[in-house]
């Protein structure tokens, strides 16, 4: 279910952790949890990237699920310490954006403002086809 991957063409400090979940809210809090144990197991801090991973994968599960398809979550830690948080999901026409802004009295919204302020940078990527991937990085 879940793999640590060391590629040969990678320089050994490179780590890489990636894992599928069902594209619910069992599996987006399963994300989280995996995620931390994870950057706990690698001797990183969890604070930041937990919150990250929390979001992304909700996301994933709300706004990504498609019946039958399940989102991945995959953590890449470089060389230069930068930890890179990528959850891909099937609907690639369902773009995030952090540009609406959250009235007062909305019970949800904020959750990509949360990324972006805790994330160096964040953004979409697209394919392969159905997908999409929304990653974040942070220093």
């Amino acid at each position: 279910m879940n793999q640590e991957i060391t590629s040969p063409e990678t320089a050994p400090a490179t780590r890489q952790f990636h894992v599928q979940l069902s594209a619910t809210r069992r599996g987006a809090r399963l994300a989280r949890l995996l995620a931390t144990e994870q950057l706990r197991s690698w001797g990183l801090s969890i604070e930041a990237a937990a919150h990250v991973v929390a979001e992304l994968a909700a996301n994933a599960a709300l706004h990504g699920r498609v019946p039958g398809r399940d989102f991945r979550l995959t953590l890449t830690v470089t060389n230069a310490g930068t930890l890179r948080i990528e959850v891909t999901d099937a609907r690639a026409e369902r773009l995030p954006s952090v540009h609406r802004e959250a009235l007062p009295e909305d019970e949800s919204g904020r959750g990509l403002m949360l990324v972006d302020a805790l994330a160096d940078r964040w953004g979409v990527a697209p394919g392969p086809a159905p997908c999409k991937t929304v990653w974040a990085e942070l220093g």
